[in-house]
């Protein structure tokens, strides 16, 4: 059975909470150093790429309202494949760059 789209939705709000939860306060030296902090948020990041490939089989008009969302997927795919190239800078280029953008847009889907 196909499940709701805003339940979808909830998903990445929720892993992109505790992204942001995870470093709040923290530098990205601070990031760096801390292997707990390093695997809680890639764990998050690869849930939120696992729901847009999801969304992209049932829900694709619903995808291609969410910017970069084929990237998202990638990156998800780099964090659980290539464990041995993941770059502490790029995840946390994406905490510092991103992750606000994709949960903006997240919210505004919910409520449109």
């Amino acid at each position: 059975m196909k499940r709701d789209a805003k339940a979808y939705l909830h998903d990445i709000q929720e892993a992109g909470k505790h992204i942001l939860a995870f470093t709040q306060g923290m530098s990205m030296e601070d990031y760096c150093r801390s292997e707990l902090v390093k695997a809680a948020v890639e764990r998050k990041f690869a849930v939120i790429g696992e729901v847009l490939v999801r969304l992209r089989e049932d829900y694709p008009g619903l995808l291609e309202r969410i910017s970069d969302a084929e990237k998202i997927i990638g990156f998800r795919n780099v964090l659980v494949h290539g464990y041995d190239i993941i770059e502490d800078a790029t995840v946390w280029s994406a905490i510092e760059s991103n992750l606000r953008i994709l949960l903006q847009e997240v919210e505004s889907l919910q409520n449109g």
